[in-house]
């Protein structure tokens, strides 16, 4: 990385020439600057709205860069050691899509573990590729999904060697990370390219003793979450690409389906971090981590949570931890993770990320302070106190191994029929039923539906988590397809 260089923020300095040439707009937006918006200039203010601007040539085009933006991806291709790098406006969701997009066809297959953001089964449906799930390990105590380990990839290569590419996850939502560097040497040496989700590992490329990031482990492309730990705007990210890819026609897949009206409010937050993480991301990070590690030893003391770490590595499942992650098991108190959020933020005004059936995720950032990490500790320990009980009847998992029938875009597009919830065991799913966040499906198109299902939507339901992917805004109903054949199995 070219310290020197990291110092230039090109779109940002682009912007703030525009603003001194004091041009008069006759394009779009049509606020004109804010002055046609006053009470949107008012909430915003005139400083962000005078950047709200159209794509022009002094300031580039996202879908053909040339000039400011082609410099601004260079410099953060260089910051993360990539081949290329591709600014998205889409959130890390477009980032996701574009890679399978551009690594799979109609009919192709891809290698994935079934625990992954809807964005990724989304793609699916998009260019029909069919995918071959890997159903990670689950910890019995956490209930949650592991990572994939290499000797089930390895399975999945050999009677699959034929798919185009694997999909991994760097970390999973919960801090899990599997051997990367040992999954892109199976998948390399079968002609597969490996294609890693990063929304929550941007720190892997600029904190001291994190896990390996994926240009590091030679990975051919990788979805970066800037807004996340990058501190960028929320929906801005970043596509990474090894020098194995063909960037231009990434590039081509991108313009598919992202916007040609780029917000360069989110363009210049990329910008503005990706020098920030380039010049201080060392000492950034260092006191995250700082955070996390002073939160996760004082809630354990409370007794009854349990925020895990790194001790669950075992070399295979968990073969590193993302020690920057306050994920918390709430089974001890007798609580879902849900309901501890729900009175973190009710009675406490405490936002966390998410809280699900057994755990609740706390982002911490560079933007917290230690009174911020005292009060949560605090309202946890006041929650055990006032809301502790026994954890009869409470479910234990959050992943139930899916029964694949069809895959998702034959699924998606079938004719359907709308059926109660409770009358939908045995039928295959026409879309998707999830908790958001984390948006991982607990059933996806494509898939039986089981009683275990049934049992957990409703569940989950019970305890107040968000559900989302069904047109029924209540998931009361779900529809199933009416006529469908199984393709064969395609879970490992």
């Amino acid at each position: 990385m070219d310290g020197q260089k990291q110092k230039r923020a090109p779109i940002l300095e682009a912007l703030e020439r525009l603003k001194k040439m004091r041009i008069v707009p006759f394009d779009v937006p049509g606020h004109k600057r804010g002055k046609g918006n006053r009470p949107l200039a008012e909430f915003l203010g005139e400083r962000c709205l005078g950047i709200d601007v159209n794509s022009q040539k002094a300031i580039d085009n996202l879908c053909h860069p040339v000039s400011v933006i082609k410099e601004a991806e260079e410099l953060a291709a260089d910051a993360f050691g990539a081949a290329h790098a591709y600014f998205m406006v889409g959130g890390t969701t477009s980032s996701v899509q574009a890679m399978i997009l551009s690594s799979c066809k109609r009919g192709e297959k891809i290698i994935l573990p079934r625990n992954v953001h809807r964005s990724a089964i989304n793609a699916l449906i998009l260019c029909g590729a069919q995918p071959v799930y890997i159903n990670p390990q689950t910890d019995a105590k956490l209930g949650i999904s592991l990572g994939m380990e290499p000797a089930d990839v390895a399975q999945a290569i050999k009677a699959h060697p034929d798919a185009k590419a694997i999909l991994v996850n760097n970390p999973t939502y919960y801090g899990i990370c599997s051997d990367l560097r040992g999954i892109v040497k199976l998948a390399h040496d079968a002609g597969m390219l490996v294609l890693a989700d990063e929304a929550h590992g941007t720190h892997f490329y600029f904190g001291n003793n994190m896990p390996v990031s994926a240009m590091a482990a030679g990975a051919d492309m990788a979805a970066v979450s800037m807004h996340k730990s990058g501190g960028s705007l929320t929906q801005s990210s970043f596509l990474l690409m090894g020098p194995g890819v063909n960037a231009d026609y990434v590039r081509q897949i991108i313009n598919l389906t992202q916007t040609t009206s780029a917000s360069y409010l989110l363009l210049s937050s990329l910008d503005v971090s990706r020098r920030n993480l380039a010049l201080h991301g060392p000492e950034i990070f260092d006191k995250v981590l700082g955070f996390s590690e002073y939160a996760r030893e004082e809630i354990n003391e409370i007794g009854g949570y349990y925020a895990f770490s790194a001790e669950l590595v075992n070399g295979g499942s968990v073969f590193d931890f993302d020690r920057t992650k306050l994920a918390v098991n709430t089974s001890g108190i007798g609580l879902a993770g849900i309901e501890v959020y729900d009175i973190l933020r009710d009675e406490y005004d405490i936002q966390a990320e998410f809280g699900d059936i057994v755990n609740l995720l706390c982002y911490i950032s560079v933007g917290d302070r230690m009174q911020d990490i005292e009060r949560l500790i605090g309202a946890l320990a006041e929650i055990k106190r006032r809301y502790q009980r026994s954890g009869a009847g409470m479910l234990q998992y959050e992943y139930i191994d899916p029964v694949v029938e069809l895959s998702p875009q034959e699924a998606f597009y079938a004719p359907k029929k709308a059926v109660p919830l409770q009358e939908c065991d045995g039928k295959i799913a026409a879309e998707f039923v999830m908790c958001y966040p984390p948006g991982i499906p607990i059933l996806a198109p494509g898939e039986r539906i089981t009683t275990a299902i049934i049992e957990y939507i409703q569940y989950a339901k019970e305890k107040g988590c968000s559900l989302t992917g069904t047109e029924d805004m209540e998931t009361n109903y779900i529809n199933t397809v009416e006529n469908g054949g199984a393709y064969g199995t395609m879970v490992f």
